[in-house]
């Protein structure tokens, strides 16, 4: 008797959960497939069901939800999307979290604290993902924290580009808002050809989370227009100090870029207010009317997103997208 000898075609299919259908649907499109139809609502109590309409057996799936809030039921309406997947045979279950929830608890600054971003990465492990693929996580080291391969995509270059394209024929610096992130300020330099660095000397009390004192600028920015760079807008409290330090510092304007707009309580009012000229983000989360503005510029993360995807799929490198 002979034994069956047959090689299975590699089947590409792609998930979301309800919190950013827009940016499911963007990347699907780049693709060329259409997400698979499931279906999710709540129980009385507030506990979450899903289902796929149809089968996964043996197929490649890219599980997509941004843990936008409220993030809790973001972060485990994914997680129950994976499980449904392991128990469907899905063959690689990859997790696609364009913004990774709990990122900033990545270590313990006293005791008795938890490290979330750990706990995290274990329990999509637990649920069955196989790897994880992240859009600019809040510090380098979350990557470890996952048993498993993470590709971690970064804004930057879109930032950046239209940045070059708008503001290159300026005299421009680049500013990160804490000492903590000078080192993606000096990648930003590099690609807008080596510009100059600064960085705003800032304080925080540990007790009172999302809020600081911008206490002084460091570095040359007087008569530069600054593009004052970080990973995420939240209440907004950090970023606008940060911008009026640099007009009272003698900047010749500022323009602030951050990939990740969370936008929680008084931000979009801070914003308006503050003193920059417009501030570019990235559709990693899904935005409000309300949390709309003159000012205000969104762009697509959805290429990049796409491409990973394409790249993991066909088993080719994600690191290409960056060199």
């Amino acid at each position: 008797m002979t034994g069956i000898n047959k090689t299975t075609e590699k089947n590409l299919m792609v998930f979301t959960g309800r919190t950013h259908p827009a940016l499911a649907e963007a990347v699907a499109e780049e693709l060329g497939t259409d997400l698979v139809p499931s279906s999710a609502y709540e129980f009385a109590n507030g506990e979450i069901y899903v289902r796929y309409e149809e089968s996964v057996r043996g197929c490649d799936a890219f599980v997509l939800q941004s843990h936008s809030t409220p993030i809790n039921e973001a972060i485990m309406e994914q997680l129950l999307m994976v499980d449904a997947l392991k128990r469907a045979s899905a063959k690689r279950i990859t997790v696609v979290q364009p913004f990774y929830g709990y990122a900033r608890q990545d270590k313990k600054h006293r005791g008795r604290e938890p490290i979330s971003a750990r706990l995290m990465a274990d329990l999509f492990k637990t649920a069955g993902a196989d790897r994880l693929i992240a859009v600019d996580l809040h510090t380098d080291q979350i990557q470890g924290f996952f048993d498993g391969p993470v590709d971690h995509l970064m804004a930057r270059p879109i930032l950046a580009d239209y940045v070059k394209d708008k503001y290159g024929d300026r005299k421009l610096a680049v500013v990160s808002p804490d000492a903590g992130r000078i080192k993606v300020a000096e990648q930003w330099s590099r690609q807008l050809g080596g510009v100059p660095l600064a960085f705003i000397h800032k304080t925080r009390n540990i007790d009172r989370p999302n809020e600081s004192v911008a206490n002084r600028v460091v570095g040359e920015v007087e008569g530069r227009w600054c593009v004052l760079v970080d990973d995420m807008i939240d209440t907004a409290g950090t970023i606008t100090k940060a911008a009026d330090a640099l007009m009272a510092d003698g900047a010749a304007g500022v323009i602030i870029a951050a990939t990740h707009a969370i936008f929680s309580g008084p931000a979009v009012e801070r914003m308006v207010a503050c003193a920059a000229e417009e501030i570019i983000v990235t559709d990693t989360l899904p935005l409000l009317d309300e949390q709309k503005f003159e000012g205000l510029t969104v762009l697509s993360i959805a290429p990049l997103v796409s491409r990973a995807i394409r790249e993991v799929f066909e088993d080719g490198s994600v690191t290409s997208l960056f060199t």
